[in-house]
C-alpha cells in the first residue's frame, strides 16, 4: 500500500546542540529540567565524544534535545543564520517558576509572546531555553527560534513543507539585546512542536558555532515513506538534500536553509526502544555496529558521568 501524501511536516523530531563538559549538561537537563535521559551513544563521526539525548518519559519524537558534548569546547554565540533558541510547552507555567526558584535558577521574565506567557533561561553553556505556557496537555516542543538577515527565504521553504504564517511581532524581549521582529510559522497539521519562529535582530552580532549553540533542527517524518516524499519535494525547489542516512534510531536526510540555518528531516521510527528496554533508556553506552569491536577503547576515552537523580 502506498504511502499518502503528507500535507504538512506535523512538528519538530529533536533539536541538536554542542554544549561543554558532559556532566554539567546532565546536571542542567536532567537535574534542573527533569528531562530523562533516554539513550548515550557516541557521535556516530567522532566516537571520542558523547551523543546524549533528552526527552519525556516516553522517548517521544517532538521532545528530544540533543547534545555533542565537547570538553574542551569553546563558548559559541548565536547570531543571524543560527536556530538561536529551544521552547518548551508547559500548561501551568507559575509552577515552572516555582520550581526554578526553589532550585535557585534565575531566569528571565515571565514576558508575553504572541499572546502566551513565557520565561527564558540559559543552560551552563549559555543555550537559550523559553519555556512558554501554550495549554500543553503534554509537555515537550512547543517551537524554535531561527535568527535571520532576512526572512523571506526560509519562509518559503517552510511553506513548502506545509507550514503556514499564524503572526507576527516586534519586541525587545527575546535575548538578542535588541529590537527584533517575529514571524510565527505553525504546521498546517500541528501536533507537538508545531511553531516555528522566524526572526530578525538590529542588535549586532556574529555567530560563532561552539558551546552553547544549537547545530540543527531535526523535524518529523511518520516513516521512511513520508521521508522519500519530503525529499522530492525539497529537491524540487532548489534544496540541496542528502541521501538518507541511517541514525540508528531515526533514518535523517540533512540540507541548508537559505537563511543558513541546517536542516533534518527525521523518521518517527524505529525509535528509541530498538536496543534497550523501553523502561531503562539512556542506561548504558550504545554503540553502532560499527564501533562496538572499539568499545573498550571508547568506553577508555569518554569521561566518566552520573545521571543525577
Amino acid at each position: 500500500m502506498a504511502t499518502p501524501t503528507p500535507d504538512a511536516i506535523p512538528g519538530l523530531h529533536h533539536v541538536t546542540a554542542i554544549s561543554g563538559p558532559p556532566q554539567s549538561n546532565l546536571d542542567f537537563w536532567v537535574g534542573t529540567l527533569g528531562q530523562r535521559l533516554v539513550k548515550r551513544t557516541v557521535n556516530f563521526d567522532d566516537p571520542g565524544t558523547y551523543h546524549l539525548y533528552y526527552g519525556d518519559v516516553d522517548a517521544a519524537p517532538g521532545s528530544i534535545m540533543t547534545f555533542f558534548p565537547f570538553v574542551d569546547a569553546g563558548p559559541g554565540r548565536a547570531g543571524a543564520g543560527m536556530a538561536s533558541a529551544v521552547a518548551y510547552a508547559v500548561p501551568d507555567l507559575d509552577k515552572s517558576m516555582m520550581d526554578l526558584a526553589e532550585a535557585a535558577v534565575d531566569f528571565e521574565g515571565p514576558f508575553e509572546r504572541f499572546g502566551e506567557r513565557a520565561i527564558a533561561l540559559r543552560d551552563p553553556d549559555g543555550l537559550r531555553v523559553e519555556i512558554i505556557e501554550g495549554g500543553a496537555r503534554d509537555e515537550g516542543f512547543h517551537s524554535v527560534t531561527l535568527w535571520l538577515k532576512d526572512t523571506a527565504a526560509t519562509a518559503s521553504v517552510l511553506e513548502a513543507m506545509g507550514y503556514v504564517r499564524e503572526a507576527s511581532e516586534d519586541a525587545a524581549t527575546g535575548g538578542t539585546g535588541g529590537t527584533e521582529t517575529r514571524l510565527r510559522y505553525r504546521s498546517n497539521d500541528p501536533e507537538r512542536g508545531s511553531a516555528v519562529d522566524l526572526m530578525t535582530s538590529d542588535a549586532p552580532s556574529i555567530g560563532r558555532p561552539g558551546a552553547g549553540t544549537i547545530h540543527h533542527v531535526a523535524f518529523r517524518a511518520r516513516d521512511a515513506g513520508e521521508q522519500l516524499e519530503w525529499r522530492k519535494r525539497l529537491a524540487a525547489i532548489g534544496m540541496q538534500v542528502t541521501p538518507v542516512i541511517d541514525r540508528q534510531y531515526f533514518d535523517a536526510i540533512y540540507f541548508h536553509t537559505p537563511g543558513g540555518v541546517l536542516f533534518e528531516i527525521a523518521t518517527d521510527p524505529p525509535g528509541f526502544a530498538v536496543d534497550e528496554d523501553p523502561a531503562h533508556l539512556g542506561e548504558a553506552l550504545k554503540l553502532p555496529e560499527k564501533y562496538e569491536a572499539h568499545r573498550t577503547r571508547i568506553e577508555q576515552v569518554l569521561p566518566q558521568i552520573r545521571v543525577p537523580s
